[in-house]
């Protein structure tokens, strides 16, 4: 499979990021048995921090961009705890993204639609998952998005 998603993520012009460094007193995956868990990966692509408040100053497709982009940190902290083989990716388990918006905001699930679309686009039906989308107040650094992920993998 690590082939077809290669391959998927070549012909989608997708790059993967470096897997990010933790900012503080954690560790960025944790695997136990069959299940691998990614810390929140936050909002931030080659050019930096995407950063803002929905409902604010981001719109709705402005915040599926950033969701996108957790996304492929997620999947960059995947590739790197299979130790950079995709192919023992059985599925994405679960999401849990946290948009930071305002009181009166309640499209958190479209915001989170960017992570989701992408890695069903990527994975195919691996990539379907059972989801929480929920709004923040604020999040780390100002960013606009941050995601979570349960993984399957062998």
């Amino acid at each position: 499979m690590t082939q077809d998603i290669e391959q998927n993520l070549k012909n989608l012009g997708i790059e993967l990021p470096t897997a990010p460094s933790p900012a503080a007193n954690y560790v960025p995956f944790v695997i136990v048995g069959n299940f691998l868990y990614v810390s929140g990966q936050i909002s931030q692509n080659k050019n930096g921090l995407i950063i803002g408040k929905l409902g604010k100053n981001l719109n709705v497709e402005e915040g599926a961009n950033a969701a996108k982009y957790c996304a492929l940190s997620l999947l960059s902290q995947v590739k790197a705890a299979c130790e950079g083989d995709l192919d023992r990716l059985v599925r994405v388990v679960k999401l849990t993204g946290f948009v930071n918006s305002t009181a009166d905001f309640t499209d958190q699930p479209q915001v989170v639609n960017g992570a989701s679309n992408i890695l069903v686009d990527i994975l195919g039906d691996m990539g379907k998952h059972s989801r929480s989308a929920v709004s923040a107040a604020s999040l780390p650094l100002g960013v606009a998005v941050e995601i979570e992920g349960i993984f399957e993998i062998k």
